[in-house]
């Protein structure tokens, strides 16, 4: 037998669940994780709203400075662990001889992306439902009221809302329940490319509208006089929680890390191609809103609402508005698959459970938590658990979920990983995990996630608490 077989086969006796089979599959898992509604969806909203270029200069900093950091020390914590996020803590923090107490931090990760998935799937469900409604011609020469309309009705409809939400679950549970090369691999091999190339078509699309120029001058022209301190730290929040960071995801991925990959390089890889998704979504929708003589920052119901009318109005828009649903369905199975793992990867591990039997027993429980969000849109529209306390006044059941993950659990997550990566593990400890020995870029990771990440994370935690 080979030095390298024997390497490799000595490596995956060390991680139980398995190992991705290249540094390119990781890349692809990693990305498609990233690559979620976050960037259809969000991003263009949020940079309409704020301007446009400064905006997204802003944010590009953002990522560099605080996104790429702490995703280096989720991978470094998932491939030294080779476990689940709770496990892997469990591990390293003996190894450092520190408290057991940074359990704690996986255990938020595996709880946050738990929850998360649970509306995560509804709005996955939207999606869907939108495929249908383009392809039946829903929105050809609609009006913005009948588009508001439909939006509403499906959003009054709880038997709808859950029929599809059941489908979008289903389909993340089953790709889960075939393990690291029969289901993640091989979901994340067919749907990340194809995302890829359904981008490309609507970019190309949109360079046919005639306001092409116009998109790309909102998106890349930078105009400071439009960026308020609200904007820089939607940004930075943003640059966050768009690298799928402080939910457990990238520690359960990296767990499957082979050790000859670099953590540093595929990190900033799977950052730049997160980032380039939001540009191209971004590219293909504003010429688009622009042609239809549209408000960019029309906020949340960008795509539900504005873009159905402007595919309504164009030539071929029934062909290219089920392109771009059909890709927003796309992104969000690759970041709900990765929301459901830690999960399943933490009940594996702790009551010995198969795969196929923890995958379905933890969709089933995310499906019926679900449920929750999809009441919160109708019959329990009116319903604020916690309306006694003046900062909760009007917030439904799924508007409280949104807020314990989003402005809680992924903040301290993130910072939990910063403090644990960048001081409580010693600086040799570190530096061996990541592999850098040499160079000046460990010491820039090592200042980043000591003081820049931590910083930055903690006034978007207070930002978003007020």
């Amino acid at each position: 037998m080979s030095t390298e077989l024997r390497t490799k086969t000595t490596e995956e006796k060390s991680a139980p669940h398995g190992l991705w089979s290249s540094r390119m599959v990781f890349i692809l898992a990693a990305t498609g994780s990233a690559v979620g509604l976050g960037n259809i969806w969000k991003f263009p909203y949020i940079t309409g709203e704020n301007g446009g270029g400064a905006f997204v200069l802003v944010y590009l900093l953002c990522v560099a400075a605080i996104g790429i950091p702490i995703m280096m020390g989720e991978v470094l914590i998932g491939r030294k662990g080779r476990k689940s996020p709770i496990n892997s803590m469990r591990i390293l923090a003996d190894a450092e001889g520190k408290s057991r107490a940074w359990g704690a931090l996986g255990w938020s990760g595996v709880i946050a992306s738990f929850i998360i998935l649970s509306f995560y799937s509804v709005i996955g469900g939207w999606a869907t439902t939108y495929v249908g409604y383009s392809i039946s011609g829903s929105f050809s020469g609609a009006s913005a009221e009948t588009v508001s309309n439909l939006f509403s009705d499906l959003l009054g409809n709880p038997w709808k809302l859950t029929l599809w939400h059941t489908v979008f679950m289903g389909l993340t549970t089953l790709v889960v329940a075939r393990g690291v090369h029969a289901g993640l691999e091989k979901a994340v091999k067919f749907l990340m490319p194809t995302l890829f190339v359904l981008l490309l078509m609507l970019v190309g699309f949109a360079m046919t509208t005639g306001h092409f120029g116009a998109g790309l001058e909102f998106l890349f022209t930078p105009d400071f006089s439009k960026l308020t301190t609200a904007g820089v730290l939607t940004a930075m929040g943003h640059a966050f929680f768009t690298l799928s960071l402080g939910m457990g995801v990238m520690i359960a991925y990296g767990s499957y890390l082979p050790e000859n990959v670099s953590i540093a390089k595929t990190s900033i890889i799977v950052s730049l191609l997160d980032t380039v998704v939001a540009l191209l979504a971004g590219m293909a929708i504003f010429p688009l809103v622009f042609a239809n003589g549209m408000e960019p920052g029309a906020g949340p119901g960008l795509i539900f609402k504005t873009l159905p009318i402007a595919f309504g109005q164009i030539p071929g828009g029934i062909v290219f508005g089920t392109l771009f649903f059909v890709l927003l369905v796309f992104a969000a199975l690759t970041s709900s698959i990765s929301l459901l793992e830690p999960t399943v990867e933490w009940l594996e591990e702790h009551r010995g459970i198969n795969r196929k039997l923890s995958a379905l027993l933890t969709g089933g429980a995310i499906w019926l938590l679900g449920l929750v969000s999809v009441l919160s849109f109708n019959i329990w529209s009116d319903v604020a658990p916690l309306g006694m306390f003046e900062a909760f006044a009007g917030k439904t059941p799924f508007d409280l979920l949104d807020y314990l993950t989003a402005s809680i659990m992924l903040p301290l997550g993130g910072l939990l990983v910063a403090l644990f990566t960048g001081w409580a593990m010693s600086k040799e400890s570190a530096r061996e995990a990541l592999d850098m020995l040499d160079g000046p870029g460990f010491d820039v990771w090592r200042l980043l996630v000591r003081y820049v990440a931590p910083i930055g994370v903690t006034i978007v935690f207070f930002y978003n608490l007020g």
